[in-house]
């Protein structure tokens, strides 16, 4: 599966920042097996240990319900679906100290499953990011690019998910004006 996060070179709220990844990498990568889902939440710095496959069915049906976040549209609706996403996920905030770790948020109670986990980190990254610049949460502008990602460009004008599909759409762009 190919990343289409960032070059990581403008860094957001380290844990927003963190949590954005996971939210972008579940809407990436759709449904998948709990395997490969627990691969890709491991990857992405998550520490869980196990997945069913249920849990991993909850998870996509949830990064269907991300996708939206990523869309092109006024800031207000955005924040409205964060605002129920947090809602749903029963996101409680609290400083944790954990396995040598220097204290760090959690958006989720330490007892709850990883599905809760999940929803609690990817609402609470995106709320996190939306509020410090909702600009940079953007999907592939590539017509039929399903890609989203955060945008972490110095100047955040990204429009597109990879130099891959902006070369498509700038060279189909070039030949429609040859052929006029």
């Amino acid at each position: 599966m190919r990343q289409a996060w960032c070059n990581r070179s403008v860094h957001f709220n380290p844990y927003g920042g963190a949590a954005a990844r996971v939210a972008v990498a579940l809407v990436n990568a759709g449904p998948a097996r709990a395997a490969e889902m627990l691969t890709l939440l491991r990857g992405e710095g998550m520490s869980l240990t196990r997945l069913s496959a249920a849990q991993a069915g909850e998870i996509a049906s949830w990064a269907e319900r991300l996708r939206p976040v990523f869309a092109d549209s006024p800031v207000g609706e955005r924040v409205d679906l964060v605002n129920t996403l947090l809602a749903d996920s029963t996101c409680r905030p609290y400083i944790s100290r954990h396995d040598g770790k220097p204290a760090h948020l959690h958006y989720a109670g330490e007892h709850d499953d990883a599905v809760r986990r999940v929803q609690a980190y990817t609402a609470g990254g995106l709320a996190h990011v939306l509020c410090e610049d909702p600009g940079r949460l953007g999907s592939c502008a590539r017509k039929g690019c399903r890609v989203v990602y955060v945008d972490v460009s110095r100047n955040g004008r990204r429009r597109f998910c990879s130099t891959r599909c902006a070369t498509r759409v700038h060279v189909a762009r070039h030949r429609d004006q040859q052929r006029v």
